[in-house]
């Protein structure tokens, strides 16, 4: 079976762990700060790393001070961490529709769904393609709120000159083996908001406060340390931070093998009438991390049986988040967001990882068109 996704790691990656599990660290060591600064570098904004995507969205969460009652507007159209690291703070899931190329949040749908109890609007950058910050930028200032950038789909990804990670009030990323690149579980949450930041570090360390200055006893020795506010325990490890500073050197590898994958896919798919390849506005440079493809709703469960049953990995990503039983009570009219039901009804994803050989991928692109035949 060729996967839809998986990581890549090398000789490379190996020796640097294996490096790590020699050291004095293994955790919580003087790689972490490393990790983070290779972060930075990629990010453009300081950063702190955690256990996971979804760990970096319940920190970012946590930082804005999300409380019972807050409400947040995000797409219907992502994994369902985005929403549930919120609903956990008791906040209101509000969602806005998508649009029907890129499957990213529509501004103009989120300004539709502005009340006077929004909190934060949360983009997503689904497939690896930045959402339309400039637009949501203008949208959340306008109305005094949090903007927030879910993208684990888009590390080091471009969006009008400027880095992912420098757009948001604060972004989170995820390093999970299919992603970008790897730490095997993992994520980081950034921001240029220094304040928002150290917020979201002190939850992803327990809340633990070490520094003399901020205590609130005074009358204890050096050993002291003590909590203001609650936290978990989010802390990546030394082991897993050195394969991240190993995978992040290889980045610019990754993006363009995984860039040259994306074209050669659209340039032998694009003629399909009954196939729409995803599209990239002129103002990004994606790191891809999905071949969406759409096709008709009544063909789509064919088509993925076709193409497993000659062993290509395929991927439906995402059922629209408002209709996972969990969310049930909210009675979504789903007529209101149809976007995304006609995107989920339709989309496929193709294999996308830098581990596919040309005869993989010549394959996966014969195997496509073969279809046609299932289909006439």
């Amino acid at each position: 079976m060729i996967p839809y996704g998986r990581h890549k790691v090398d000789e490379r990656d190996i020796d640097f762990v294996v490096k790590a599990l020699k050291s004095d660290w293994l955790s919580t060591g003087p790689l972490v700060e490393n990790f983070e600064n290779e972060i930075e570098k990629v990010s453009g904004a300081p950063a702190v790393s955690v256990t996971s995507g979804t760990a970096a969205l319940h920190c970012a969460y946590a930082a804005i001070e999300l409380n019972p009652g807050d409400e947040i507007i995000t797409p219907p159209i992502t994994f369902i961490a985005t929403q549930a690291t919120a609903a956990l703070f008791g906040a209101k899931i509000v969602f806005a529709d998508v649009f029907k190329d890129t499957a990213n949040i529509d501004p103009k749908s989120v300004k539709d769904a502005i009340s006077s109890k929004t909190k934060a609007i949360v983009a997503v950058d689904y497939a690896g393609h930045p959402a339309d910050m400039k637009e949501l930028r203008e949208i959340a200032d306008k109305y005094k709120v949090f903007l927030i950038e879910d993208a684990s789909h888009s590390f080091g990804s471009i969006y009008r000159g400027k880095k992912v990670g420098t757009l948001a009030d604060i972004t989170t990323f995820s390093f999970y083996p299919t992603k970008n690149i790897t730490t095997g579980e993992g994520g980081a949450v950034c921001s240029l908001n220094l304040d928002l930041l150290d917020k979201a570090r002190k939850f992803s360390r327990q809340g633990l406060i070490r520094d003399p200055d901020k205590f609130k006893i005074r009358n204890e020795g050096p050993w002291h340390q003590e909590v203001h506010n609650f936290g978990l325990n989010y802390r990546l490890p030394d082991i897993l931070c050195a394969l991240g500073i190993s995978q992040i050197n290889k980045l610019n590898e990754f993006k363009l093998g995984r860039q040259k994958i994306f074209d050669f896919y659209s340039s032998q798919l694009s003629d399909l009438s009954w196939l729409k390849c995803p599209v990239r506005r002129d103002y990004v440079e994606p790191f891809w991390h999905l071949y969406p493809v759409r096709v008709r709703s009544d063909l789509r469960e064919r088509f993925t049986t076709f193409l497993k049953g000659a062993g290509i990995g395929v991927q439906v990503n995402y059922l629209p988040v408002y209709s996972h039983p969990v969310f049930s009570d909210m009675k979504i009219d789903k007529r209101l967001f149809p976007n995304s039901e006609s995107f989920y009804s339709s989309e496929v994803s193709l294999p996308l990882h830098n581990n596919l050989t040309q005869e993989q991928l010549d394959f996966v692109v014969a195997k496509v068109k073969d279809f046609e035949r299932v289909i006439i």
